[in-house]
């Protein structure tokens, strides 16, 4: 039923790259801490880096869950599902870390995603995941569903944002400068949007 692999190989990465959506998971070391778990959809945001590593783009919202699970101990699941066509999930469980504008390799990590315009969603950070252990299952039990297309709610919502009125909505919010559980979130004010070269 269900199989481990060493690496992403070339089947599960064809796999990842048709799902129009797929799901983090994340907890704190906190034995009574809010584990979190998120949908995340907009094709073309998410990549598979190379055999071990997966990265997506992390877009404005409402909280910063992951990205504080993320800074205070780096677990993270991804999990893919097919709704259409054969029956299988795919699980990436791994070490992952958010990488902020600032950062180095932001240009290099942002050039990756050629399929999806992240300048209308008041792009945040890129989540860079290592894999430790690669799964798949059958999910026999996951229905079928038909993928219409991507809403365009978001970026039409976040589209009239620019660096300092994302930082100044993002304070507003209880919950992006830090988590649920009062651990450190989303850095705020948000660094610059590098210039593009």
């Amino acid at each position: 039923m269900g199989k481990t692999y060493e690496e992403i190989t070339p089947r599960l990465r064809e796999f990842i790259a048709a799902q129009p959506m797929f799901f983090t998971a994340t907890a704190p070391l906190s034995g009574d801490g809010t584990i979190n778990l998120s949908p995340k959809g907009l094709r073309g945001s998410w990549v598979v880096v190379d055999p071990l590593t997966v990265a997506y783009l992390d877009f404005a919202g409402s909280n910063a869950e992951t990205i504080a699970h993320l800074r205070e101990n780096g677990r993270v699941t991804l999990m893919w599902c097919a709704f259409e066509g054969p029956p299988n999930i795919v699980r990436v469980h791994g070490h992952g870390e958010p990488v902020f504008r600032d950062d180095p390799r932001w240009p290099g990590l942002l050039a990756r995603f050629d399929g999806v315009d992240p300048s209308p969603h008041g792009l945040r950070a890129i989540i860079v995941v290592r894999a430790a252990l690669v799964r798949d299952t059958c999910g026999y039990a996951v229905p079928f569903m038909t993928y219409d297309e991507d809403r365009d709610l978001h970026a039409r919502r976040f589209a009239r944002e620019d660096d300092e009125s994302l930082s100044a909505y993002f304070a507003k919010k209880d919950h992006i400068a830090t988590s649920l559980d009062g651990l450190p979130g989303l850095p705020l004010p948000l660094p610059p949007t590098p210039a593009a070269t």
